[in-house]
Parts: structure tokens; sequence; C-alpha cells
């Protein structure tokens, strides 16, 4: 698949993508960031590693929530991350120094 090689995804970083894409409350903008894959990628991506009767509530599921846009969600408000959240997730992202 083009995604694949574009982005050079492991195996790993496929698992946490669509685990970033199951949960309602991660952005797509998020894993964006994190990935480089846009929200039409993900969406290609989901389809292809998913059963077509998941992806098919999936969609229907994640199709004009507003959390999963961040655009869409509401100004101001702040989701309690725990500090222990880099160590459960291993994300890129919040292992960066600042």
């Amino acid at each position: 698949m083009k995604i694949y090689k574009k982005y050079q995804l492991t195996d790993r970083d496929l698992d946490r993508i669509i685990e970033m894409a199951w949960e309602d409350r991660t952005p797509f903008d998020a894993i964006t960031k994190q990935f480089g894959l846009n929200e039409a990628e993900v969406i290609k991506l989901m389809r292809r590693e998913m059963h077509p009767r998941n992806w098919r509530k999936w969609r229907a599921r994640v199709q004009g929530r507003s959390t999963k846009h961040s655009r869409k969600m509401v100004d101001g408000v702040d989701r309690f991350k725990s500090k222990a959240q880099r160590h459960i997730s291993l994300n890129r992202v919040s292992k960066r120094k600042k």
C-alpha cells in the first residue's frame, strides 16, 4: 500500500494509529502531528486494516464527530492527561523534550 511506503510505518506504528483512530477523544490532527497521515489517509488505512462491518461502524461513529476534528471542538475545554500517559502510549510526540 502506498501509505505504508510513503510514511515508512512499522507494525507498531500501524497499531498505534488504529488505536488512536478508535479513540473518540483523539482528533485526526493528533495523528497527523505524530505520524504525518492526514484524515483521508487514516480513513484509507482503517478501511484496509479492518473488517468491512467494523469499518462501517467506525466510519459512522467518527463522521461529523466534533471530538475527532480539532476545529469543531469547543474552545477552552482541556482534557485530563495522566502523567503516566507517555509511558503507557509510547507516543513519539509526548517523549520530546521541550
